[in-house]
C-alpha cells in the first residue's frame, strides 16, 4: 500500500507491466480538499439546474462519484467512454467513442467530470460531440489538469490541481488497468525503456 508520507515503492514487473517505483504527488487528504473545494464551486453554478453531470471512463469513476455526494443537489449522471490508445499507453491520435450518452443531452445543463486532461485531444472531441447535440450550456469539472502536454486548446471551468508531466496513476487512474485503486495520486517512475507515455 502506498502511504501518503511521500514513501516511494518498488513495483514488480508482471503480466507484461514493466517494473516501476511509486512516488506519492497529492495525497487522499489533499483529494479530499480538492474535491471539496469544486463541489462548493459546482453547487453555486448549479445548484438550481437540475444538471446532467457526464463523466469520462474510465478514469473519472472515483472522483464523479466523491464529486456527486459532495454537491448535494439534485443532478443526473450518465456515461462516455472514449479511446484513443489501450494498454499500450501510445496515443493514436484519433478518438473513437465506444460508450454513448444514454441521456439526452439537447437543451441540458452537462457538466463533463473528468480525472486528468494532459493533451485535450478527447475531451476536445467530446465537447464538440455534445455541442453538436444541442446543450443549454456545456462546462469542463476536472480534478488534475496536465497543461504541459496539452496539445489542443480546451477551456477548464473547474481545476482541482495541476500536476507536472508526470505517468500519475491512482484514485481511478492506471497503467494497463493497474493501480486503479490507490487512494493518492502517484507518479509511476518507469524504467526507460518502458516506454511509457500518457495521453488523454
Amino acid at each position: 500500500m502506498v502511504t501518503p508520507d511521500g514513501l516511494t515503492l518498488t513495483c514488480k514487473q508482471e503480466e507484461g507491466v514493466a517494473e516501476g517505483k511509486l512516488r506519492v504527488l497529492f495525497t487522499r487528504e489533499d483529494i479530499r480538499e480538492y474535491v471539496n473545494e469544486l463541489a462548493l464551486a459546482v453547487r453555486r453554478d448549479y445548484g438550481d439546474k437540475n444538471p446532467l453531470f457526464l463523466g469520462v471512463l474510465k478514469g473519472s469513476f472515483v472522483f464523479l462519484a466523491d464529486l456527486v455526494r459532495a454537491v448535494g443537489f439534485p443532478l443526473e449522471v450518465d456515461l462516455v467512454r472514449l479511446a484513443s490508445y489501450g494498454a499500450s499507453t501510445y496515443s493514436s491520435g484519433q478518438v473513437r467513442m465506444l460508450l454513448e450518452p444514454t441521456i439526452p443531452v439537447k437543451g441540458r445543463h452537462v457538466l463533463v467530470v473528468d480525472d486528468i486532461v494532459d493533451t485535450g485531444i478527447c475531451l476536445r472531441y467530446l465537447l464538440d460531440y455534445l455541442a453538436d447535440k444541442g446543450t443549454a450550456s456545456l462546462k469542463v469539472c476536472v480534478l488534475f489538469n496536465k497543461k504541459e502536454r496539452r496539445q489542443v486548446q480546451v477551456r477548464l471551468d473547474y481545476v482541482g490541481a495541476e500536476v507536472p508531466d508526470l505517468f500519475v496513476v491512482g484514485y481511478g487512474l492506471d497503467f494497463a488497468e493497474r493501480y486503479r485503486h490507490l487512494p493518492d495520486l502517484c507518479a509511476l517512475e518507469m524504467q526507460e525503456d518502458s516506454g511509457a507515455s500518457q495521453t488523454r
